[in-house]
């Protein structure tokens, strides 16, 4: 009991640190695009409702006039920061201790431009959850050693228009109904190529249930499992078994080239991997 009483008095002491964040720019293969085809939310304040449509691509985001061009293998970075437009790797992607998964979807959509989230067909396509449980290390711990960069490959899927929506769920407080914290954006895509893959889908909101074991969990209590939230079918990297030592700390993102602007197209040229 004493244990579980310390750790209420930490939980809800982090949450009052002032840590909130927003996913805001993309990478095509180490390409700056900028905050080019986002949908930038209104702050970065968290959703915590799971029944809301905000859930889909946040509040008050509204559409951009753009899309970002991708293909099938493309490696796809998305960013994350504390504060708008910023792109400093002084600062955690996400602090004050918001450890939890970081999963990205992806929806087919007829117009990227004008789709609305919250009607569209989510499938999942990357995640990473607890990494390590020896100490306890997950995802958003990954992002945050990588100054807000997470990459994936994008899945051989068939050409066109799509969102693709970017999330971090926070847990420091998530040990009852509704205090999970979940910081998403919406990005649009066009896709190009040959690929035919169109997977099953599910509906945000959904697919996130209150009560879920992923959703309602007691972050502190170093739990050696983790239940990543939402469909267990990944079309694309699924989150890796947890290890038993010390997760690596050293960045996989070319740290040193992180640029400290947000152009307003994409860039020309990309930086070299670290």
């Amino acid at each position: 009991m004493k244990l579980f009483a310390a750790a209420v008095v930490i939980a809800s002491y982090i949450a009052n640190v002032a840590a909130h964040a927003t996913f805001q720019q993309m990478w095509v293969n180490g390409v700056d695009q900028g905050s080019y085809c986002v949908r930038l939310p209104v702050n970065n304040n968290p959703v915590t409702s799971v029944t809301s449509n905000d859930i889909a691509c946040n509040a008050g985001a509204a559409a951009s006039a753009n899309l970002c061009s991708v293909k099938p293998g493309d490696k796809i970075t998305v960013e994350m920061h504390q504060q708008p437009g910023s792109r400093t790797c002084t600062q955690e992607a996400i602090g004050g201790a918001h450890y939890g998964p970081l999963i990205v979807y992806m929806a087919a959509v007829s117009n990227a431009k004008t789709a609305v989230g919250s009607d569209a067909g989510w499938f999942k396509v990357s995640e990473i959850g607890l990494v390590s449980n020896n100490p306890n290390y997950y995802g958003s711990q990954v992002l945050n050693n990588n100054c807000g960069h997470y990459t994936f490959t994008l899945p051989a899927v068939k050409p066109g228009n799509y969102l693709l929506r970017a999330e971090v769920i926070a847990l420091h407080v998530a040990s009852s109904v509704g205090g999970a914290q979940f910081y998403m954006s919406c990005f649009q895509l066009n896709v190009t190529g040959s690929g035919t893959g169109s997977p099953s889908t599910v509906k945000l909101p959904g697919a996130y249930g209150a009560s879920d074991p992923g959703i309602l969990y007691t972050l502190w209590m170093s739990s050696k499992s983790y239940t990543i939230p939402g469909p267990s079918s990944v079309y694309g990297s699924t989150s890796p078994t947890p290890v038993t030592t010390a997760y690596p700390t050293t960045a996989t993102w070319n740290t040193s080239l992180q640029p400290t602007t947000v152009p307003t197209t994409p860039v020309a040229t990309a930086i070299p991997a670290a």
